[in-house]
């Protein structure tokens, strides 16, 4: 009798416990927070992933973690994301079963020159049982000492390790857990919950929204808080990183790393300061790049702006302007003055002849050792009457002013002096006011303006020598992985930028820059572009990690390459077309694998993906014969996902497509 007695309170015990699981799983009203409800409000980055296990795997691995973990200063800016790497990989076991979770990852500046890293991670239903608090006991031995204490009605979990005397602190709200190093974090968190910033912010939902959740990692980023981060690392913040702040609200990215190249494509919107510039080009189409068929290889950055022509986007410019009367009349009142002073017609003059490529250059120039120097490229779409409107220029300006000054030719280029102050900031806005009196000459379909005339002596020379980024391989591979259209594209040439910036940095700056400059130029090529999409804009950064000794090797540094011109793409490759991406059915015959391959009669790999129930879920890749890769992508419950890329036989970049 007594053994019955204790297997029916071991079934009645089990039972109650069922009926326990049951109610909360199942039965139990949902009261649920979203993890971005929780991230205070002053969040500069964020990262999102919801398999964190796996896809920091795949981050951990990578060379490039690998080369900037050897740098004491990174190591210890990264201390906090380290120790989470060296718990995943102690406990695998244990944060496998939070894949498929949402875990946040945010970086808020706690002081002018430190910043703290915020954790919030998705229990969804396990955080209803009591259980999942003693799963931090796992975590603990001797080293550690845990206390509690309340804040505002919400019990803080205080982690302290013996060694380091550092300590996390850790709460759960709701079905979230929540932890930081920085006890302010946990506590700004807790006393916003109840009334969420960004997971209330229209700009970040719209972003937020556009992103989704392809590949492994999503980073959000408020500009409106990065001229304080960037603070810690520059006594002043440079020009080109200062307007980020004044031009956009929002960044959201999908992040996929392959091959130690960072591919991030996403959404950005625009702030209200900007709309009027941003939104005409927004509403003015797009056009391809052809500025680095005269863009010295010596371009440390190049931002080029296109559109469908520039009498449609000078026209949308003036359209947007009147909705500010005040401004609006301003802007006209200065054109005329100008044009009355002159007797010239800026329609005419100048509207009338420019093309669909405006692009400013930053670059370091072959015949001064002079600072960095910037030259203006706006592309004609009739040379000729390009060459007879501005000639009539010069000669009003030599009838209306005591301005002498001769034409002097160079190597076949007649360079001009343009003496009209600030022409360029008036017809084009501020982003061009650092062409105040420009010299000007034409290069090929192109008419280059800089202050400087050995800026365009030393851009005639590189042009007809052939050193343009066109002839650059590096150059051209790293901008296969773009759309060849957009409205705004950015390239950084890493190396020859930090030789800039350290040119003009403070004593306090550049000791930094140096003791730090192999973990800057690691990533020699860096490239944004922008194309208009509905009311935001479409967002795409690449960037690469190389080797620093490689990186010396080649071509980053403006020197001239050895047999590697740039080979136009084979009549066989021009042929490729979306069609490659039309795949053909898939019939795995196990629907308990987890992965699907094809292979050539050679044994080697041609095809392979994930499967989920015998449903395409997951990773694709293509290889050709010789193993290199041909086409990669994703695939999202048996339907193509995020971006695919096509390779050819030499392993660059030939063709993607977004689905």
């Amino acid at each position: 009798m007594t053994k019955k007695r204790i297997l029916w309170t071991i079934f009645t015990l089990m039972g109650f416990y069922a009926c326990y699981l049951l109610y909360v799983f199942v039965l139990s009203p949902k009261n649920n927070l979203q993890p971005i409800y929780l991230i205070p409000k002053d969040a500069v980055f964020i990262i999102e992933s919801d398999k964190p296990v796996e896809g920091w795997q795949k981050v951990s691995d990578s060379d490039a973690w690998e080369h900037l973990t050897s740098n004491s200063y990174f190591s210890e800016l990264t201390e906090s994301i380290q120790k989470i790497d060296t718990v995943f990989k102690d406990q695998q076991r244990l944060f496998k079963q939070f894949d498929g979770r949402s875990l946040y990852i945010s970086i808020h500046m706690i002081s002018k020159k430190d910043y703290g890293i915020f954790y919030v991670l998705d229990l969804k239903k396990l955080a209803k049982l009591k259980l999942v608090k003693s799963y931090l006991n796992t975590l603990l031995n001797d080293d550690y000492v845990l206390s509690k204490r309340n804040y505002h009605g919400q019990e803080i979990l205080e982690l302290l390790d013996k060694r380091t005397k550092k300590t996390m602190y850790i709460s759960f709200i709701k079905n979230q857990l929540i932890a930081s190093y920085t006890h302010t974090l946990v506590e700004a968190s807790i006393d916003q919950h109840k009334e969420p910033f960004l997971g209330r912010n229209l700009d970040f939902l719209r972003v937020n929204e556009e992103v989704g959740y392809a590949d492994d990692f999503r980073l959000y980023i408020q500009y409106k808080y990065l001229d304080d981060y960037l603070g810690q690392y520059f006594s002043t913040v440079p020009d080109a990183l200062e307007r980020l702040n004044k031009n956009l609200k929002f960044t959201g990215f999908s992040l996929d790393l392959e091959n130690e190249v960072l591919t991030a494509e996403g959404f950005s919107n625009i702030t209200e300061a900007n709309e009027v510039y941003l939104n005409a080009l927004r509403a003015s189409g797009t056009s391809e790049r052809n500025v680095p068929s005269i863009a010295p290889k010596t371009t440390s950055l190049y931002v080029g702006y296109g559109f469908k022509d520039f009498a449609t986007f000078y026209a949308n410019f003036e359209d947007i302007l009147k909705a500010d009367s005040t401004q609006f009349q301003s802007y006209k009142n200065n054109l005329e003055r100008v044009e009355r002073f002159l007797k010239i017609n800026v329609q005419e003059q100048f509207v009338s002849w420019i093309g669909n490529e405006i692009a400013v250059l930053q670059l370091t120039s072959n015949l001064t050792q002079d600072k960095d120097e910037t030259a203006l490229l706006i592309k004609t779409k009739d040379a000729a009457l390009a060459k007879e409107q501005l000639d009539f220029v010069l000669q009003q300006i030599r009838k209306k002013t005591p301005v002498k000054f001769k034409s002097v030719d160079y190597k076949n280029h007649y360079i001009h002096f343009l003496s009209i102050k600030g022409f360029f900031k008036l017809l084009l806005g501020n982003r061009f006011n650092a062409f105040d009196k420009p010299y000007f000459t034409q290069i090929e379909d192109y008419v280059v303006f800089s202050d400087n005339p050995n800026t365009l002596k030393s851009i005639i020379t590189d042009v007809l020598d052939g050193s343009t980024l066109e002839n650059s391989q590096d150059f051209t591979t790293f901008n296969n992985r773009f759309e060849q259209e957009s409205s705004v594209y950015v390239y950084a040439n890493v190396p020859l930028l930090y030789k800039g910036i350290y040119q003009e940095a403070d004593y306090a700056t550049k000791k930094l820059l140096t003791t730090n400059k192999d973990y800057f130029i690691c990533f020699p090529q860096l490239g944004i572009q922008l194309t208009p999409e509905e009311e935001l804009f479409k967002s795409t950064l690449v960037t690469a990690y190389q080797p620093v000794g490689m990186v010396a090797q080649n071509q980053y540094y403006g020197k001239p390459e050895v047999n590697k011109r740039h080979q136009p793409i084979s009549k066989v490759e021009k042929e490729i077309t979306e069609a490659v991406f039309n795949l053909k059915p898939m019939y795995p015959k196990d629907l308990n694998a987890k992965s699907y391959q094809i292979k050539y009669a050679s044994g080697a790999l041609k095809m392979q993906v994930g499967l989920t129930d015998g449903k395409k879920n997951g990773r694709y890749k293509a290889y050709y014969p010789d193993g290199t890769r041909k086409m990669t992508g994703k695939f999202k419950e048996d339907r193509q996902a995020g971006t695919w890329r096509y390779y050819n036989t030499d392993g660059q970049l030939v063709l993607k497509k977004r689905f």
